[in-house]
């Protein structure tokens, strides 16, 4: 199966944006799908620890999600698996997509272009059934937009 992968360059030295990845009092100002605001933002920057944060969506429910770090490159390189979670970080399913992979494998790279940083993000299916494959092979779309969102959000954020 074949990644799905996103890129963008910002105009931020690479020091600033890898802190504004792993930072909670930065990533709490952009981080998520346009629209959602993060109300709770927990970072436990090592293998093994994680990233657990908390949304409030447009139409005012709650969402939760995680990370568990694998590999920590500053300013380089994080690996991390991604979940939907409840509050107290237990795995759960994606609210509106009982078949989107349980686990996510990211990687998010951070190149050095002089005074610009260019971020590059592969998105894998962890540890998933064919049905999520062939779920998260159709939401090739929504990913786009959503991590277009997200990743639009963190230039606002850097352009402060």
């Amino acid at each position: 199966m074949k990644p799905f992968e996103i890129s963008r360059v910002y105009d931020a030295p690479r020091a600033r944006v890898w802190q504004a990845w792993t930072e909670p009092s930065r990533l709490k100002h952009w981080w998520g799908p346009r629209g959602f605001t993060v109300h709770t933002c927990k970072v436990d920057l090592r293998p093994g620890g994680t990233f657990l944060y908390g949304m409030k969506a447009p139409d005012g429910s709650d969402m939760w999600g995680k990370f568990v770090y694998r590999e920590i490159k500053a300013p380089e390189k994080l690996v991390f698996v991604v979940s939907f979670s409840d509050a107290q970080g237990g795995v759960t399913r994606h609210p509106m997509s009982p078949d989107w992979p349980e686990y996510i494998l990211s990687t998010v790279e951070f190149s050095d272009l002089g005074a610009k940083t260019k971020v590059s993000i592969r998105w894998i299916p962890h540890e998933a059934s064919e049905t999520e494959r062939k779920v998260f092979e159709a939401g090739r779309p929504s990913m786009t937009q959503g991590w277009g969102g997200t990743l639009d959000q963190l230039e606002a954020y850097l352009g402060k």
